[in-house]
């Protein structure tokens, strides 16, 4: 639309007839400038809004699909000191990279980015490619990312919609499809490709994540009386925020039980490496297997599976306490362990596949990645340690 019309609609707003007979697009231009200036005089001040560079931008997106803001910011920071630029984190050493995610999840991510870094090196000078367009053609870039760092860092007029800006404008327009569908989010990135032009694009997609992160709440509990949209918002004048966004809801997780073995000798942990492909690939782990098994069921998994193995064909002697439940819940799995601590007393180790590894309680902490899933198990161990 034009400026004059914009500036028409705008003028309109406080007229409750009016808000409520705007048209869809009427809507969308008519939110522009109170979310700008919203964003510009309330956002939150997070460090990568500081001093903003491509690199940053897209660290920060991606640490931040699945993960809580607060939770993100150490990791941000310990990630930017260890990896401070694309040709260093091409370069990373996996367990560095997978050290430096730990706890985050979704290790697919980082090792997404490594693999977009390398391309970085070899096809734009160790840079990222400043379109939209050549952004989507790095490792794990999507439509969301490349719109992001796009318009963020080079105020290319592209939107970024992700969850939070579905559920904004859902609620704005009171939008009963769902949202879940791929058609939805391919319908809103063209209608806000057309609004991307009349304010600084990456301030317009920030303002539409900051609004659905801090006040467009999700599950019925939106902030009304802080949003800059009030009053022109739909589902607030019909009173359904409770019910939109509408999303199907989801297939049940599989449920999977798990028994966890937590191996001592002297102050040394056995950890087992994970296959290279599939759930937590590469990474370490405290040895596992399927179901639930009783102590002395675990006991004998032990002896049978490792004797000649690991342990020399000793005679092994053991001293084993119950660690207690824990529960996991990826995307589509969710884990129902128990574990247990074993105690080999006077036994010489040796490992002979690359599969396993003797680590001590400083390599746990500072070298090897565990994963998140496995959390409380390891502060058990490392309390052996401490006491």
């Amino acid at each position: 639309m034009e400026e004059n019309k914009i500036q028409q609609v705008y003028a309109q707003l406080p007229i409750a007839e009016k808000n409520l007979s705007l048209s869809r697009e009427e809507r969308l231009t008519a939110m522009v400038p109170p979310l700008h200036d919203w964003y510009t005089h309330s956002h939150r001040m997070l460090p990568w809004r500081e001093h903003v560079t491509p690199y940053k931008v897209w660290v920060s997106e991606i640490m931040l699909q699945q993960t809580r803001v607060e939770a993100v910011k150490p990791y941000y920071a310990r990630f930017l000191a260890a990896l401070p630029d694309i040709t260093a984190l091409a370069n990373a050493e996996e367990e560095l990279l997978l050290k430096l995610w730990e706890g985050l999840g979704y290790y697919s991510r980082v090792r997404n980015m490594q693999a977009a870094a390398i391309q970085c090196v070899a096809q734009h000078d160790g840079e990222l490619p400043d379109s939209y367009a050549e952004l989507l053609k790095l490792k794990g870039i999507g439509t969301y990312t490349a719109g992001a760092i796009a318009s963020i860092a080079f105020h290319e007029p592209v939107p970024a919609v992700d969850g939070n800006v579905l559920r904004v404008i859902a609620r704005l327009t009171a939008d009963e499809e769902d949202i879940g569908l791929p058609k939805k989010k391919k319908q809103l990135e063209t209608e806000l490709a057309e609004q991307m032009h009349q304010a600084d694009p990456g301030i317009l997609n920030q303002a539409l994540m900051e609004l659905g992160a801090v006040v467009c709440l999700p599950n019925g509990t939106p902030k009304c009386q802080d949003c800059p949209l009030h009053h022109i918002c739909l589902s607030r004048m019909r009173r359904c925020t409770d019910r939109i966004p509408y999303k199907k809801p989801k297939k049940p997780r599989k449920i999977e039980e798990r028994t966890i073995l937590i191996l001592e000798t002297g102050e040394q942990v056995l950890l087992r490496k994970r296959p290279g492909k599939g759930l937590l690939a590469g990474m370490y782990e405290f040895p596992g297997i399927d179901g639930h098994l009783d102590m002395q069921e675990a006991l004998q998994y032990v002896k049978e599976t490792w004797e000649s193995v690991i342990f020399q064909d000793t005679d092994i002697a053991c001293v084993i306490e119950p660690l207690g439940p824990a529960r996991h819940i990826f995307t589509h799995i969710q884990w129902e362990m128990i574990g247990y601590r074993i105690r080999l007393v006077n036994v010489p180790v040796s490992v002979a596949t690359p599969e396993f590894v003797w680590a001590s309680r400083e390599e746990l902490q500072d070298t090897y990645s565990i994963p998140s899933a496995l959390r409380v198990y390891k502060e058990k161990c490392m309390q052996t340690q401490e006491g």
